[in-house]
């Protein structure tokens, strides 16, 4: 594969800024023979792989990609300043996307593919950054104990019925900070800081774990019902472990908010943007445009279990499996701002 892989571990602000210029210069210089982009990548997945195999291959530009926690590459490029490799950021929530932008370390594009391409919902309206793909929160239950006649909406989860039996990671996660944001944008401050205090008391336990860790304790009892993005049920159903397999036979999946008028079930995205200090513009803005083609699209929907941002790629048969449903047509940049706001909410609440 012709790709440069490098693990960005963390290190004091001055060896970053040093090493971020050694790699800008190696960059440079590596662009006077070959065609490159410098990707800061937060996604994990091994299955990327392949997008960036399949950009390469259609376009003859390398992928050389810094792979680290999302908060972390974007206090990376705060230190690397106008010495910074990096031609795209890529994280995987909105809410980070917002920052990265508030911070100035992003910059507006023009493309008539990418604005035609992603949803309006899933783009910033200035062009700094666009979803990739996307990923619905969405109410998981305990199939023995609960019925999908006993769920509903996002703000029925404070109903007094589900205390001690519902289950939920921190207020750390930018994924339900980023679920509170769409609702203060739908019910203002005060009725969304009363539905955290009311998740609050419904808490089986002191909120622990990822999504896997809430779909586990869901499947043994722990707790009844979590939130979770779909794309980790589906990891679940389509584990090779015996065992995981199992977890995941035991829980369903319920879509919130589906009723007439409603607004729909909340859905994040995974995006990137083109670096304002990008050494290799063009190439970001092609990589980019590559990440929403219908063989990108696919490799999306088919390798990580996420919702593509095309509706004419193919979901994964587990995924599809969840059923369909309506998302909410909130833009994406609104619950992304509200982001910060959210997470002082949630703390007042006493969602820890």
């Amino acid at each position: 594969m012709n790709m440069t892989r490098r693990v960005f571990l963390g290190a004091g602000a001055a060896a970053v800024a040093v090493a971020g210029g050694c790699a800008r210069r190696s960059g440079v210089e590596e662009a006077q023979t070959n065609r490159v982009v410098n990707l800061y990548s937060a996604r994990h997945y091994d299955t990327d792989n392949a997008l960036y195999e399949s950009f390469t291959q259609k376009t003859g530009i390398k992928v050389n990609l810094v792979e680290a926690e999302a908060d972390k590459l974007i206090e990376r490029l705060r230190s690397e300043g106008a010495n910074s490799p990096a031609d795209v950021l890529i994280t995987v929530d909105a809410g980070r996307l917002w920052r990265a932008q508030e911070a100035g370390l992003l910059q507006p594009v023009t493309s008539q593919v990418l604005q035609t391409t992603v949803p309006k919902s899933l783009q910033e309206e200035g062009g700094h950054w666009f979803g990739l793909s996307r990923r619905a929160r969405v109410i998981v239950y305990n199939k023995e104990k609960v019925k999908p006649s006993d769920l509903s909406t996002y703000e029925d989860l404070t109903n007094p019925k589900w205390k001690g039996r519902f289950v939920v990671r921190s207020s750390s996660s930018v994924y339900n900070q980023s679920l509170t944001g769409a609702l203060l944008a739908a019910l203002k401050p005060q009725k969304t800081e009363a539905w955290a205090k009311g998740l609050v008391a419904n808490f089986a336990r002191p909120p622990e774990g990822n999504d896997t860790a809430q779909i586990k304790a869901v499947a043994t009892g722990i707790g009844d019902i979590t939130l979770v993005n779909t794309y980790y049920v589906a990891r679940l159903l389509n584990s090779k472990k015996a065992d995981e397999q199992a977890i995941a036979a035991k829980v369903g999946v319920f879509f919130p908010n589906q009723g007439n008028g409603d607004r729909g079930a909340h859905v994040n995205i995974c995006g990137g943007g083109v670096v304002k200090t990008a050494p290799n513009r063009d190439a970001a803005v092609q990589f980019l445009e590559h990440m929403v083609s219908p063989a990108a699209q696919e490799i999306f929907a088919s390798r990580s279990y996420e919702y593509p941002v095309t509706e004419q790629a193919a979901i994964d048969p587990a995924v599809k499996g969840f059923g369909p449903f309506k998302a909410d047509a909130l833009n994406a940049a609104i619950y992304g701002r509200n982001n910060a706001e959210a997470l002082q909410l949630m703390d007042r609440a006493g969602w820890t």
